[in-house]
């Protein structure tokens, strides 16, 4: 049992936790999973050691280079002062480290004390049974914030074929992950202090938007003391690209503005084009059509830079919209989509297909580093940088934004044919995060 437990474990901690990742286990016992991972320290502790001892333990070892995770396999069941051990456990990290606690359901606790009664676990037996509820309150106690948070396993004893369909496909499921054996929750240290002053890359990608670049640029406000605004026209049929080159050379003094032209087709092809481009400390991405108002981009810059959240996503469907912004069967396409992936990804969404997204550029060179786990799958961009950022554990928050109706062009979005494409990544983010 226990072999394929650990087996089941190491499996779910790899969709987080790449080869380059410095891993830290702090352990309670001597069975460690950390052997699983590339870039991996353990220490133990035991009955023999307090709390004090084990981080003068940790620090000796002199981490010159902060953990990228710590994780905690069953910590929070021995220890006497949870909260103490969490805020102490705070000085070997770092802001972007991830600390990755894995704990029992209460519901299992018969289960287990029996095995532990027939000599088929360890004698230690479990002194605290931690709720999610009870985890997300420690945490917050302690100065961290729950990014996320996982139910796995519904059988873990190895049976051909059984077990793989119970713990692959039936756990994850919302009736069926109340039975779960395992929680896994993933959390952050919350930084209290505001960030130094940052500049912004601004990418904005236009196709058939000539009669909205120059009242798009004169609608952006002023976030840092050096921000730059990326035109990326893409394969229009009009004369945006003449636009781009008027505008730009007409505002050279005011703004600092670079403009390119995609090599290749969609939205996400070219966003990625005015990222490589992008020399500042925060991305933005900003629809050329000014749906979403220019100056909203205010809030998107004050929630990152006061670390409200790591992946800022803007949300259309929360204030009343302008009376022809969005089709009905769009607003009900958002709606499921927003569902689905709030399921798939752990985290709450509103509105997956808001055209603004803000993120550290930091981190977005993590998620370009580790792009090949999903492939080139999406056209739009969008779930590219969101799966991305789910996988690196950061936590995305919605801004409401107010959404306008579009007064120049055609909508470049194909409501029937592109809601297919969406349905077939959702049923491919499922199955490369939710069922593994």
């Amino acid at each position: 049992m226990k072999r394929y437990l650990y087996k089941l474990i190491a499996h779910y901690l790899s969709l987080y936790i790449r080869n380059d990742d410095l891993v830290v286990e702090i352990n309670p016992n001597n069975d460690s999973i950390i052997r699983n991972f590339q870039n991996g320290k353990v220490f133990f502790t035991n009955s023999e050691k307090n709390n004090l001892e084990i981080f003068k333990d940790i620090l000796w070892h002199n981490l010159s280079i902060k953990p990228d995770y710590i994780i905690l396999i069953g910590n929070v069941h021995y220890e006497n002062d949870v909260q103490t051990f969490l805020v102490k456990i705070k000085e070997i990290c770092k802001p972007s480290t991830r600390f990755i606690f894995i704990y029992y359901s209460s519901l299992w606790k018969p289960f287990l004390q029996f095995l532990t009664f027939l000599n088929l676990r360890r004698k230690t037996a479990e002194q605290n049974w931690i709720s999610h509820d009870d985890i997300d309150n420690l945490l917050r106690l302690s100065d961290y914030e729950l990014v996320k948070k996982e139910n796995k396993i519904l059988c873990p004893i190895y049976i051909p074929l059984l077990s793989y369909i119970l713990n692959r496909f039936f756990a994850p499921i919302i009736f069926f992950r109340f039975f779960a054996l395992l929680n896994i929750a993933i959390a952050k240290p919350l930084n209290k202090t505001r960030q130094s002053q940052h500049s912004v890359s601004i990418v904005i990608p236009a196709r058939n938007e000539a009669g909205n670049i120059e009242k798009l640029l004169l609608k952006i406000p002023k976030m840092g003391n050096d921000d730059e605004i990326i035109f990326i026209e893409g394969n229009s049929t009009d004369n945006t690209w003449d636009t781009i080159v008027e505008v730009a050379g007409k505002y050279k003094d005011k703004y600092n503005i670079l403009i390119g032209k995609q090599e290749g087709k969609g939205k996400g092809d070219a966003v990625r084009k005015g990222f490589s481009m992008a020399t500042k400390d925060v991305f933005m991405i900003l629809d050329a059509d000014i749906s979403v108002p220019p100056e909203d981009l205010t809030k998107f810059y004050e929630a990152i830079i006061t670390d409200k959240g790591e992946f800022i996503n803007g949300s259309r469907l929360v204030y009343p919209m302008d009376k022809k912004a969005m089709r009905f069967f769009n607003i009900i396409g958002n709606k499921f989509f927003a569902f689905g992936f709030s399921f798939v990804l752990g985290q709450k969404f509103k509105d997956t297909l808001c055209g603004t997204k803000v993120l550290s550029k930091e981190n977005y060179l993590k998620i370009v580093k580790n792009r090949n786990y999903f492939g080139d799958f999406d056209p739009f961009g969008d779930f590219d940088l969101l799966l991305g950022a789910s996988r690196l554990g950061l936590r995305i928050v919605e801004v409401p934004i107010t959404y306008r109706e579009r007064t120049y062009g055609d909508t470049n979005i194909q409501r029937w044919k592109h809601g297919v494409l969406l349905l077939k990544m959702l049923i491919f983010s499922a199955l490369k995060i939710k069922f593994i």
